[in-house]
């Protein structure tokens, strides 16, 4: 363990939703974090917040940096809305326990930060040393706009009384708030006038000079009387037009980026989030201590932008996530589970996407008088597009339960695809239809010739004679034929199988499969398949795979 000597000043800030936030020092590595952590001088939490775990997750100094580590955290942990195990921390990263949005940390480095509360206490020390109460009923504006601030309200709510307190400070006539978008250009959320009513954001035209001016210095533009503004503010064509007095303009940032050791420059803003438009038709007299105010106000309106945003951002990747699982469940629940062929027919197949949801599909079907049929697919690319595509392929497929012909039903499915061009996508497959007597019709679109092990020896005979599933409308189906023999083993497979990569950025490839297959011919199917999986599964070594693995194993033992 680091002794607190030897560890560098950080700090953990614990926000609420409430809007309370509380200031825990680093004091020694590792600092434990949970609802019973392993130490107790960590940041432990009461046991009423049950979202945090026992033993939550830790703080370690090493190497010269903090790294977070998950020790346990029931529903995962997250910095800047990112999943982690493990993760190096930065000066501002936010860490979230799981999908609630009651409580959240964020790690400061260096010196702690002054919270407002505290800059509160120094504005309300330094305007009782001025005469009159007009400062002090400024600084209740900024108290009461603070506390609305961190509520539970609607933020629309909260950011619209937060301009009504702007407004009461400056004596404006009017208040816009305008947001950045993902291209970084500005739009009005909301406009306010006097007396908190609102107004028709149509129906205010912010000086585009100002805001432009606000933007470009990283800085807030107040001009108390325009009359007395440089030459290319005071003309500009909506002050003018508008016969403005007075304009501020406070860009919002996100929370500001230090220099380097090596750079003494200036803290650096960080992203634009917005900006707070007021102005007026009369001059106004604004004290420094007004602008203090402003602008402290500001920064807490920034803060409360971004953790919205971020909130935002986590939802809809949550979102994202919901229905991702909805779609796995949903592709997973639809592959054969409890097939019970024939007894001349011994099967098994399995399905590992490389994603939440994935491209390639097999199925089984049972088709009187004892023959099955069955199909295994690989659609281009993966995730829900393809997924979609396989949904389609398996609805075409059961058609084949009603004895429609497949080389008709496969010419369909392709001239359907075509005709849908915003699809995207095509596939390759390999369909066949085995009897009890051994004999087999198949159709292969471009797929990998399955293998076929017989007495032993592995051949590939079943090439491709037609063309991918989607490429071109005309494309012709025609079905081959071929006669399995007694104890003859078909082992069908999509390139994720023959082309799983090791750390060297090998190749499985269908010679290690041929030889693989051939050394356990007489394994029962399952038996092989888990041969077969296991085996690709030790080369990979742990490297990650970019292509989804399907197998389907098909032995015909005869007729009986």
């Amino acid at each position: 363990m680091s002794s607190p000597a030897s560890i560098p000043e950080a700090t953990i800030e614990v926000v609420k939703a409430s809007g309370h936030r509380q200031l825990v020092p680093v004091t020694r590595s590792p600092f434990p974090i949970g609802r019973r952590p392993e130490a107790a001088d960590g940041l432990q939490f009461p046991d009423k917040d049950s979202f945090v775990s026992r033993r939550c997750a830790a703080l370690v100094y090493a190497e010269g940096e903090f790294r977070l580590e998950d020790r346990g955290q029931l529903h995962g942990l997250s910095v800047n809305g990112e999943k982690i195990d493990k993760r190096t921390l930065r000066d501002g990263d936010k860490i979230t326990f799981g999908h609630t949005d009651s409580l959240w940390l964020i790690f400061h480095l260096g010196a702690p930060p002054q919270l407002l509360p505290q800059f509160l206490s120094r504005l309300e020390q330094a305007s009782a040393l001025e005469p009159g109460a007009r400062n002090l009923r400024h600084l209740s504006l900024l108290l009461e706009a603070t506390a609305l601030l961190h509520s539970s309200l609607p933020l629309e709510d909260i950011l619209g009384a937060m301009v009504d307190r702007a407004m009461a400070i400056t004596h404006a006539d009017r208040g816009l708030l305008l947001e950045a978008d993902a291209q970084r250009r500005l739009c009005p959320l909301f406009a306010r006038q006097r007396s908190g009513k609102p107004l028709p954001i149509e129906d205010v035209t912010p000086s585009q000079t100002a805001i432009a001016r606000a933007r470009e210095q990283a800085r807030g533009v107040v001009e108390r009387d325009l009359a007395q503004a440089d030459a290319a503010l005071r003309d500009a064509g909506s002050i003018r037009i508008q016969r403005l007095r007075a304009v501020i303009a406070i860009p919002l940032f996100a929370r500001a980026t230090f220099p380097s050791q090596e750079d003494t420059g200036a803290p650096t803003p960080g992203e634009l989030l917005g900006v707070l438009y007021l102005d007026s038709l009369q001059p106004a007299a604004f004290s420094d201590l007004d602008r203090q105010i402003l602008d402290a106000l500001a920064v807490e309106a920034a803060s409360v932008l971004d953790n919205a945003r971020l909130v935002k951002k986590v939802q809809q990747q949550r979102r994202l996530e919901q229905e991702l699982e909805i779609a796995r469940t949903i592709q997973q629940a639809l592959l054969p589970k409890s097939f019970r062929p024939p007894p001349q027919f011994e099967v098994t197949g399995v399905n590992r996407p490389c994603l939440a949801v994935g491209g390639d599909y097999y199925d089984l079907l049972e088709l009187p008088p004892d023959r099955i049929t069955f199909v295994i697919a690989d659609v281009s690319g993966k995730g829900l597009g393809g997924a979609l595509l396989t949904s389609m392929l398996q609805g075409s497929f059961s058609a084949m339960a009603l004895g429609e012909d497949a080389a008709r039903v496969f010419a369909h499915i392709n001239r359907f695809i075509c005709a849908h061009s915003a699809v995207e996508r095509y596939a390759t497959l390999f369909f066949g239809i085995l009897d009890s007597t051994g004999g087999l019709e198949f159709i292969n679109a471009g797929h990998p010739s399955p293998l076929l092990v017989r007495a032993g020896r592995v051949t590939s005979p079943f090439a491709a004679k037609c063309l991918p599933l989607g490429l071109f409308p005309e494309s012709e189906f025609t079905i081959g034929s071929s006669t399995l023999e007694a104890g003859d083993t078909l082992v069908l497979f999509t390139d994720g199988i023959t082309e799983a990569l090791n750390p060297q950025d090998e190749q499985f490839g269908i010679d290690r499969l041929a030889e693989l297959v051939a050394r356990h011919a007489g394994s029962r199917v399952k038996e092989l398949e888990s041969y077969i999986l296991q085996a690709v599964e030790d080369f990979s070594g742990g490297a990650a795979q970019t292509d989804d693995s399907t197998l389907l194993v098909v032995r015909y033992r005869g007729a009986l």
